[in-house]
């Protein structure tokens, strides 16, 4: 539904998004919720208008409407108007608005013979307030020995506390506490992920520093109303709206719950808490990042906890481990984790800055008409773009070396 709104005008496009969102509540019901509603439409409509009587009609006890066993939040009446689906209306009117008005400004230059801007253009014109700051409590750095190497190769990661809060302070925790320093690289398999942290179970798991805990709830959705969700536009077959959340990518079911569902996608770079069998059995102590095609299948099956902003070369470089599933077995040698921090922790003076594109200005919508419209070298324009390809351009710089003290002496 949202693929075709954006082919239409602006205006057009709303109306017919408020059309499709007050009919959500038939069109978004399973099967049978569908034939069930179009069979009480079709009697509502046969049944004969009541003769007049002049008789008194009796009174009868109104009988009490009894809740239909697990029926699904889309065929509830009022649908429409709950918060989850007015935060889906809200995103993706502000998504619509916002490419209406990049098409509009590229038809300008067009016109004008100003050729159109390459990304690397529209970055290096993007204004400061098109960035945003990432909280440095929320910024892991890790550090692994990979072959012979003499320096520790860098990965960076950005931890989504929206998403999965319960987590996220877990990962910090054991960060924090040293956790996972001198642990290894456990996995990795090809086109699939690389997995590090704690490999062992019960007695010969790795003791949890203080602030840590072993159990943390399963966090495989959170509430989309509340969340300052930037829909696109497109949807990609795995949710009815997809977007972003602080620059992660997020999907979103906006009926399925009063507050709608949003959960991390696993799009490339996305980071997640191995489990077990058991759906809490994750905790933040063995981490995976997806280093392939995204495996969308484990959406809403695991916990994700952030993102690689910076490095995930270096993950997807490793030797594919031999045993089952990509594990390293054996006689292999494991990359060992050498140490991990968070950035808040570095001081000041050495911190990276870091910088995330934000994705509700009109410097992240030309950027979407850019890669919608592609030219130049391009044949064949496909005019849309997917959730997992649409990645959020990141600055990360070296903290600026200190100024050299003014020198008083007078010269000859």
């Amino acid at each position: 539904m949202l693929t075709s709104l954006y082919s239409l005008g602006l205006g057009a496009a709303l109306r017919a998004l408020a059309l499709a969102l007050a009919a959500s509540s038939v069109a978004l019901a399973p099967p049978a919720a569908q034939a069930q509603a179009k069979t009480s439409t079709s009697k509502a409509t046969k049944k004969p208008a009541a003769k007049a009587s002049s008789k008194k009609p009796a009174k009868k006890t109104p009988a009490r409407a009894k809740p239909r066993k697990n029926a699904p939040p889309s065929a509830i009446a009022g649908a429409a108007a709950s918060p989850g689906m007015l935060a889906a209306t809200a995103a993706t009117a502000a998504a619509l608005a916002g490419d209406s008005a990049a098409a509009a400004a590229h038809s300008a230059m067009k016109a004008s013979g100003t050729a159109a801007r390459t990304t690397a253009d529209i970055l290096a014109a993007s204004p400061p307030e098109a960035w945003r700051d990432p909280d440095p409590q929320d910024i892991v750095l890790m550090e692994f020995k990979l072959g012979t190497q003499a320096e520790p190769a860098q990965v960076i990661m950005e931890l989504a506390p929206r998403l999965a809060p319960a987590h996220v302070a877990n990962v910090r925790a054991l960060v924090r506490g040293g956790f996972f320093d001198g642990l290894s690289v456990l996995r990795v398999q090809d086109n699939f992920v690389t997995q590090w942290g704690d490999g062992g179970e019960g007695t010969a798991a790795r003791p949890l520093p203080a602030g840590a805990q072993a159990k943390v709830p399963a966090e495989f959705d959170a509430p989309l109303a509340g969340l300052p969700f930037h829909a696109l536009a497109e949807n990609d077959g795995w949710s009815s709206l997809n977007g972003f959340v602080d620059g992660f990518p997020v999907a979103a079911e906006p009926s399925k719950t009063p507050q709608g569902r949003a959960w991390l996608a696993h799009c490339y770079g996305n980071v997640g808490a191995g489990r077990g069998n058991e759906i809490d059995s994750s905790n933040g102590s063995s981490l995976y990042a997806v280093i392939g095609q995204a495996p969308r299948s484990l959406d809403l099956n695991i916990t994700s906890v952030g993102r690689v902003l910076r490095g995930i070369e270096h993950l997807a470089a490793l030797p594919r481990g031999g045993g089952a599933m990509g594990f390293y077995a054996g006689s292999e040698s494991k990359p060992p984790l050498v140490r991990a921090r968070l950035l808040a922790d570095v001081p000041e003076a050495e911190r990276l800055s870091v910088k995330v594109l934000r994705t509700d200005t009109p410097t992240w919508f030309e950027l979407l008409h850019n890669r919608r419209n592609r030219s130049g070298w391009f044949v064949h324009n496909v005019g849309r773009v997917d959730l997992c390809s649409t990645t959020v351009p990141v600055r990360i710089n070296m903290p600026a070396a200190p100024a050299s003290p003014t020198s008083n002496t007078t010269p000859k």
